[in-house]
């Protein structure tokens, strides 16, 4: 082996010396195409066991250990424990960093997958994390323009580092897999803190019909039942274009994007009860000016015209203190000196409140409300200030540790990454 095919990761456990090489999937593994049928064949009562490609790649590095359903169609190809599984259409980064090791003997592995057999000296949780890690070279070899497939003569042609020492592999593996493990079961208590804000935000607020919630504080239990405004009600009149959406699209142009300015919320930045800060666009400050009657501001609610979900609210971030809507947002202000800004947004979240959205929106295919519709959407209300407040306090200090849950999971991924940096060559 030439000295420019061996490697050594930076981090490495203190047992372990011996050189990594560059070998060939094909020295690795064998790699094999799964059935070709489709969800159509798929049966709830079938005779056969089957993991299914749209089924699958759902977590990231998942040791599949479940069975997802069943089909009549038995002569798709049956799995091995160990075996390494692998898109091969609609390819992307995201995709191949799903390639997944299932312990599950003898099961029909149908649809668009490359299965990946490890041969005998090498641990197939180590090659799956291997291959997460080497998936920008492994998307090089992907052909197509419209859909991305590879194919597995494409597959065992891939260069990757590796170290024969099974015991090393297997030490890799375990670190690997516990921390995911750790990030489950994060992701676990993320869920159950999400699930309970849910159940008090039904308890908090009146159901359908009703005039008093399930759940009061005490100091509010004799205040009598709450009272029906409309939406429109709480906006503060003496601000103007208090309520008011986004411009129409001729108005808003991608030619008047910029790289930098007055940033422009999208409707893909309006998140059910979050503002998503993935997706940033930017116009100039004139434009913002001539739209003027389309800003929004700091700290105010922007409500989506469309789904999914219809109708959800966000609060603009404090960091943001001018921005554009997009045609798709509406501004609400809130008067403050009546109504709880925090509430009205828990309020316009609530089951109650989106269900009644839903209903008086249009299209079948993808839902949309317009500005008169919205404006007289009835909510009911705590008749005191201090009541809204406290409501709004209670579920916002649970949307802190939500927050704080999901910066931790997202701290650990980062560690996870580093750390696969570090143990697998560059």
């Amino acid at each position: 082996m030439s000295k420019k095919n061996k490697r050594i990761p930076e981090l490495r456990f203190p047992e372990f010396s011996e050189n990594w090489e560059i070998s060939s999937v094909s020295d690795i593994c064998d790699v094999y195409r799964g059935g070709t049928f489709s969800k159509a064949d798929m049966d709830d009562n079938g005779s056969e066991p089957c993991i299914h490609y749209g089924e699958l790649f759902t977590k990231y590095n998942e040791v599949i250990s479940d069975i997802y359903s069943k089909t009549n169609k038995s002569e798709g190809f049956k799995s091995e424990v160990g075996d390494i599984l692998m898109p091969s259409s609609d390819v992307t980064p995201d995709g191949l960093a799903k390639a997944s090791a299932i312990m599950l003997d003898n099961v029909v592995l149908g649809g668009d997958m490359n299965i990946l057999r490890p041969k005998k000296s090498y641990n197939s949780i180590f090659l799956s994390y291997l291959l997460n890690h080497s998936k920008r070279e492994i998307i090089k070899l992907v052909s197509g323009t419209t859909v991305k497939h590879i194919y597995p003569s494409q597959i065992i042609t891939c260069q990757l580092p590796i170290v024969n020492n099974k015991s090393e592999q297997q030490k890799i593996a375990s670190c690997l897999s516990s921390l995911d493990d750790l990030i489950e079961s994060h992701n676990q208590k993320l869920d159950l803190l999400k699930d309970h804000k849910k159940g008090l935000m039904q308890n908090l607020f009146p159901q359908e019909g009703e005039k008093v919630p399930k759940l009061r504080f005490k100091e509010f239990e004799k205040d009598g039942e709450w009272v029906k405004k409309s939406l429109i009600d709480t906006a503060d009149k003496k601000v103007k274009w208090s309520f008011t959406g986004g411009p129409f699209g001729s108005n808003l142009k991608a030619s008047d994007y910029t790289s930098e300015g007055i940033r422009i919320i999208q409707l893909q930045n309006i998140g059910d009860g979050e503002f998503i800060d993935e997706y940033k666009i930017y116009t100039s400050e004139e434009k913002a000016d001539e739209l003027l009657s389309c800003n929004i501001y700091a700290e105010e609610i922007i409500i989506s015209k469309m789904g999914d979900p219809v109708g959800r609210a966000c609060i603009i971030p404090d960091y943001l203190e001018r921005c554009v809507m997009a045609s798709d947002g509406i501004r609400l202000v809130v008067n403050e000196m009546k109504y709880s800004k925090y509430f009205v947004y828990y309020l316009i979240n609530s089951k109650e409140i989106r269900e009644t959205i839903e209903k008086k929106s249009t299209g079948s295919t993808r839902k949309r409300i317009g500005l008169d519709e919205l404006r007289n959407i009835d909510l009911v209300m705590p008749k005191s200030l201090a009541e809204q407040q406290k409501i709004a306090s209670c579920l916002s200090s649970l949307d802190e540790l939500i927050t704080a849950q999901a910066e931790k999971i997202e701290q650990l991924k980062l560690h996870k990454k580093g750390l696969m940096q570090g143990l697998f060559p560059k």
